[in-house]
């Protein structure tokens, strides 16, 4: 987990987001469960995106991040996902190759130019849907929108459920929220608080 300390403090005293969406521009998926053609993978991107923007109260980041205000722009993830190709996305199996790592999401972060509406943006990086193992690995990023600077990136795991592709993992954002909520959000203010006492 990379954590900018002094970023993160700003970060919790601002009261307004920028929503980027769900980016699944390096995102890999096991063939099984996924045997769709381009444009359906397509799709259910733009669907998945679309769930919390449509259900704000189910899915809700201003609760999550305790912000007030939230704005969104998913002119970024909507651009870059109609570059995703089938033929390179879908695997017989996810491996440790198709893993990022942390300094490769933050490099990642440091180079997309984000609208400046907000100081601070979220934006959540697919990196794997996995059939087999019922698991999505899912990256949690804010970056400053001035600087382009990375605030937070940590790496979720999370468990579909439900029926239909759509609903089945779209349950992993609910449960990445419902996390971030309930426990995340308090172990991040606490690393911050314990780094200025010390």
């Amino acid at each position: 987990m990379y954590l900018n300390e002094p970023l993160f403090t700003d970060f919790l005293n601002n009261h307004e987001i920028l929503w980027l969406g769900i980016d699944f521009t390096r995102a890999k998926f096991t063939r099984k469960g996924f045997e769709i053609t381009q444009e359906r993978l397509r799709d259910y991107f733009n669907e998945w995106n679309m769930l919390i923007i449509s259900d704000q109260k189910k899915y809700d980041i201003r609760v999550s991040f305790r912000k007030p205000v939230m704005t969104f722009n998913l002119s970024l993830v909507t651009k870059g996902n109609k570059s995703v190709r089938l033929n390179t996305a879908i695997k017989e199996h996810i491996t440790l190759k198709d893993m990022f790592s942390e300094e490769e999401i933050c490099h990642y972060l440091s180079t997309i130019e984000t609208p400046q509406t907000q100081r601070y943006a979220l934006l959540f990086i697919v990196e794997s849907f996995d059939s087999h193992s019922k698991s999505a690995a899912i990256w949690v990023a804010v970056q400053h929108t001035l600087t382009h600077e990375p605030v937070l990136c940590e790496k979720f795991l999370k468990a579909p459920s439900g029926f239909g592709t759509k609903n089945y993992w779209g349950r992993v954002f609910y449960n990445l929220l419902y996390d971030i909520r309930s426990s995340s959000f308090y172990r991040w203010e606490n690393l911050v608080k314990e780094s200025i006492t010390k």
